[in-house]
């Protein structure tokens, strides 16, 4: 059963914020079953994996993708890490941190015996150059929006103030303190999330703009180092880091990695042993459903489409509301999900996933309460593309659907082509897959019409998706903008933000703009069915943040 997050106490800033001390020695090394006994481990501790995408960027300040996270979750570590529940434990924090009652201050200490592969210490001093640097209007970090809240970040982001002025202070070499300037309920989640992870200040700035270019420009201090990586090409490589500081507890020697978008070629692997766990779509995963290694893993990503409304400083046709409702209704996502996809993925009808989050005083799930947006209706699609050709002048539309270049989108696509334009009669759809990172590129320039998006949570609260579509937003790459929703997000975030009820009120509504004006076309809550090998153990597979975890895992002798 899928774990539910409990919204309140996320939210709920009160005295039992306070310390808990302990020493965190092992962290979550306990958790994994495989004991004190080594005679239970395979000789060989290397793992095979693939993965679908190519690698973008090793700068954890400009990483937006799940690859990219997934590699330095391995290769770097934060004050926090996820547990095999997906809940933040402490890890380069040596204890829990310490909050204030008004929720306005956090001190970190950190191990003491944590270092960089070049043996540099890890210091406090490493997370004041990182924050600072994320927040720097030059680095032009994506992801710098997550430190909002933080004394003076939003007046930095705006280049208001230098950057110096970040709530953010090295009390020695082994105390990290923050100051905030309003509560942020999810703020210890977001210190196991990769862009608030250290950098090492004299290796970054040594590097310069080869920084994170090739694994021989990254620096490293998680369980594994990274190797084989040129920055272009389709595999890499992680050894087990022996400075890492809590080295005797990482089982695995070595894993390699090789991006494979075909799933015949990935099973032709898997099935002669030179893949230990593949990715199954469609009718591999429905094949495969009664095999031993069968295993399905539930996520907290939401998939849809994105509408381009501003293209080359021009307002495009899915400018039109009656458009972009035709076609977010054309399709049948029950068929997308179940047939097409057949991988445990589900009708998604909304942007904010199920399971992610709950009503402090029903329980019941964020989902369930916003209710379904945008269902498949092919009667109140052609409805609204005869009010769109009305609107527009027009007879007929040819609009590019961009979408990545593995073979699930490339049969999501040419099913979503046919979907539209046997719905919608006038309508033509051209299809353009192409590699991750150049998508990515595409739709930052906002250089596309319409495009197969989606979003995993970073952390666990539906801002992290409603967010997304705020008229300022650095993911809003489609030019969507509503005053009305800009406020009742801003409201969630300032004046409300510890006020539950309101808040999630405040949330509620603001999905509801998004959704009747089609801001975006809700697709599938995605899910992976995977084959992996009984005898690997203790992969975590994460709801939030970075989607895996390798420190844990091993190889179980056969």
């Amino acid at each position: 059963m899928k774990k539910k997050w409990w919204y309140a106490s996320a939210v709920l800033l009160t005295a039992n914020l306070l310390t808990a001390c302990g020493n965190n020695e092992s962290n979550d090394a306990t958790e994994s079953s495989k004991g004190s006994n080594d005679s239970n481990l395979a000789d060989e501790q290397v793992l095979n994996l693939v993965e679908i995408a190519e690698l973008p960027t090793g700068d954890t300040a400009l990483a937006t993708d799940t690859v990219s996270f997934t590699v330095f979750n391995q290769i770097n570590e934060g004050l926090y890490r996820l547990d095999k529940d997906s809940q933040p434990i402490p890890a380069l924090a040596s204890e829990e941190a310490v909050i204030s009652e008004d929720g306005l201050e956090y001190s970190f200490k950190l191990q003491e015996g944590a270092k960089w592969s070049n043996g540099d210490p890890v210091t406090a001093q490493d997370f004041v150059y990182a924050w600072q640097r994320i927040v720097n209007p030059d680095t032009a970090a994506p992801y710098s929006y997550l430190f909002d809240g933080i004394k003076n970040a939003a007046a930095i982001m705006e280049g208001e103030v230098d950057k110096e002025t970040l709530g953010v202070e090295a009390v020695g070499d082994y105390e990290f303190k923050v100051t905030m300037e309003k509560p942020v309920p999810y703020f210890i989640s977001l210190m196991a999330f990769p862009t608030f992870f250290p950098q090492n200040q004299a290796f970054v700035e040594e590097q310069a703009a080869n920084y994170g270019t090739s694994a021989e420009t990254m620096i490293f201090n998680g369980p594994f180092t990274f190797s084989e990586w040129d920055g272009t090409n389709l595999n890499w490589s992680y050894d087990k880091n022996e400075d890492y500081w809590d080295a005797e507890n990482v089982i695995l020697d070595k894993i390699n990695v090789e991006v494979i978008k075909e799933t015949s070629t990935a099973l032709n692997l898997y099935d002669s042993g030179q893949l230990d766990r593949v990715n199954l779509t469609g009718e591999f995963a429905k094949q495969f459903q009664g095999n031993d290694d069968y295993i399905v893993e539930t996520e907290a990503r939401s998939s849809y489409l994105q509408f381009n409304q501003e293209k080359n400083g021009e307002e495009t046709p899915l400018a039109n509301q009656s458009l972009r409702k035709a076609i977010a209704t054309s399709f049948d996502q029950e068929l997308l999900a179940n047939e097409i996809l057949a991988n445990g993925s589900q009708v998604l009808g909304g942007l904010v996933p199920a399971d992610l989050a709950e009503n402090p005083n029903t329980q019941k799930d964020f989902r369930e309460e916003s209710g379904d947006y945008l269902s498949y209706d092919k009667d109140a699609a052609l409805e609204n593309w005869e009010k769109a050709k009305a609107e527009l002048g027009v007879d007929s539309v040819e609009l590019e659907l961009l979408g990545d270049d593995d073979e699930t989108n490339k049969k999501i696509a040419a099913y979503m082509k046919d979907q539209i334009e046997t719905s919608l009669p006038g309508v033509k759809i051209k299809v353009k897959n192409v590699p991750f990172k150049v998508r990515l590129e595409l739709q930052t320039e906002q250089n596309y019409d319409f495009a197969l998006g989606g979003w995993g949570a970073d952390f666990a609260d539906p801002v992290n998706f409603i967010d997304l579509l705020m008229t300022d937003s650095p993911y809003n790459r489609s030019s969507y903008s509503n005053a009305k929703f800009d406020k009742l997000v801003e409201l969630s975030k300032n004046e409300n933000a510890t006020n539950v009820d309101e808040r999630w009120k405040n949330l509620l509504d603001a999905e509801k703009i998004l959704l009747d004006e089609a801001g975006v076309a809700p697709l599938f809550q995605r899910a992976a069915a995977t084959l992996q090998k009984t005898n690997v153990k203790d992969i975590y597979n994460h709801q939030v943040g970075a989607k895996y975890t390798y420190k844990n895992a091993y190889i179980e002798a056969e």
